[in-house]
């Protein structure tokens, strides 16, 4: 097999045993990039050069069975909204000038760095990771390996492309409505959004405390492994969790006894029919697995427009800082959000926190008497290109068609998107779980399990 396809877990297996070095590993990873990245367009920034000087120390480190890290010698990469030292980070943006200091890596960018893995380069967002596409004024157009005609979601869309298309099995997103879950659903990879303050996160996100940060790999172990890299302390981040337990271990023990609620609509969303039916046998196999599944809704009405409350003020903080003409350059997208964030006033931002609230609240007692909420990730299949809506006389925001990510980003719980099936047009569908907060091992737990069961495929790129 090309050492591009292996996962992480089994390139330290491999590496273990001196039958594959990271040499070797990340020169095929850096093959499969230099033949899709192309036609994908996952990466804006590939620094061949400093991953295989990486590579060679690991595998230095390993030929004396002296590996140092989780990761040593794993290909990743980082997504162009969280900095990292040495390298620009554009966001997806014309506005940011590359030409300065470049001198701190973020938490996430900082624990990869520590566990030794190769990073790659870093990934396409569109601009200031403002959608759930992948399209930028700055980098174009990223595509879903799966079918280059649609896009892989976003916003974490180059991280959802690479990882998929086997350009490195682990990505770094982050997940302010669904920029995690959304890709990971369109493209057919595993990512979790951790519970809020397990992966510390600086600079802050404009967007608050919406906002995660987390993994995107090819499978459930992976996740986990990532996850609990990701997960040290950064005391940069006032609202970082210290001491976290690992989410790997016992990530095989099964699901027997798990108290899980299956609701397809949440009690307000439209679902595409195959996305339905797809779901429908995927909460099939959790009773068969052993789960106590019931078909119930959480009970929360939908917090929509408190949402677009907290999420375009953030936008409207975002743009602030460029001029009227400057902003003519921006995605006109994110340019009509923020100025209807700009109309809301603080009495409306807590207004709308205190929705949040009362969904937390509302997500606490649910939690009382089930372990998991499974929905769809995405109430759709992956959009064409050029699209922003799935159904434009009834939508007027790309909230409108993922109405299952954003509500769990209000709540802050751990909530991860895996694989379940592929519609008839060969597009991937995406199962979401959701936790209670720092429960994030029974999140992973649940997804392994399933995973075990209904093995994911891979596109043929």
């Amino acid at each position: 097999m090309n050492p591009a396809d292996l996962s992480a877990t089994e390139l330290l297996a491999a590496y273990r045993k001196k039958a594959l070095s990271p040499v070797e590993a990340t020169s095929a990873v850096l093959e499969r990039i230099q033949e899709l990245n192309p036609k994908l367009n996952a990466f804006n920034l590939i620094d061949s050069d400093g991953a295989l000087a990486s590579a060679k120390a690991s595998e230095a480190r390993w030929s004396k069975g002296a590996p140092a890290g989780a990761l040593d010698g794993v290909p990743a990469s980082i997504k162009d909204i969280l900095l990292t030292k040495g390298w620009p980070t554009l966001r997806g943006s014309k506005l940011v000038d590359p030409n300065q200091a470049w001198t701190e890596d973020a938490p996430a960018t900082a624990r990869l760095r520590e566990a030794n893995a190769v990073i790659l380069g870093k990934t396409t967002t569109p601009e200031f990771g403002w959608k759930a596409l992948g399209d930028s004024p700055l980098t174009g157009i990223t595509r879903n390996p799966w079918n280059t005609e649609h896009t892989p979601g976003g916003s974490s869309a180059g991280a959802a492309a690479q990882v998929a298309a086997g350009m490195g099995p682990l990505a770094v997103g982050t997940d302010g409505g669904g920029s995690i879950r959304i890709p990971c659903a369109f493209s057919g990879i595993v990512g979790i959004k951790p519970t809020f303050g397990r992966v510390p996160a600086y600079p802050p996100s404009a967007f608050g405390i919406v906002a995660h940060v987390g993994p995107m790999t090819r499978t459930v172990a992976d996740t986990a492994l990532m996850l609990d890299v990701l997960s040290g302390y950064d005391e940069r981040d006032p609202w970082a969790a210290p001491n976290q337990p690992s989410v790997s271990a016992g990530l095989d023990t099964g699901i027997k006894g798990l108290r899980i609620a299956y609701s397809p609509t949440l009690g307000y969303a439209k679902v595409d029919p195959e996305v339905r039916a797809s779901l429908d046998r995927a909460a099939q196999v959790f009773g068969e697995l052993g789960a106590i599944v019931d078909t119930v809704d959480p009970g929360f009405p939908n917090p929509r427009e408190a949402f677009k409350v907290l999420w375009t003020s953030g936008a409207a903080k975002v743009l602030s800082a460029f001029t009227p003409e400057q902003q003519t350059k921006i995605d006109p997208g994110l340019v009509a959000s923020a100025r209807f964030g700009a109309t809301k006033s603080a009495v409306d931002w807590y207004a709308a926190d205190a929705v949040r609230n009362d969904l937390i609240q509302t997500m606490v007692a649910f939690h009382r008497r089930y372990d998991l909420l499974l929905t769809p990730t995405v109430a759709v299949p992956a959009l064409p290109v050029g699209y922003d809506l799935s159904d434009p006389h009834n939508q007027e925001h790309w909230i409108d068609w993922t109405p299952f990510s954003y509500p769990f980003n209000m709540s802050r719980q751990p909530a991860a998107s895996v694989p379940c099936g592929l519609t008839k047009a060969g597009l991937p569908i995406g199962l979401h779980l959701v936790g209670r907060w720092h429960d994030d091992a029974t999140v992973l737990r649940a997804a392994r399990a399933f995973e075990a069961a209904r093995p994911f495929s891979r596109p043929s790129v």
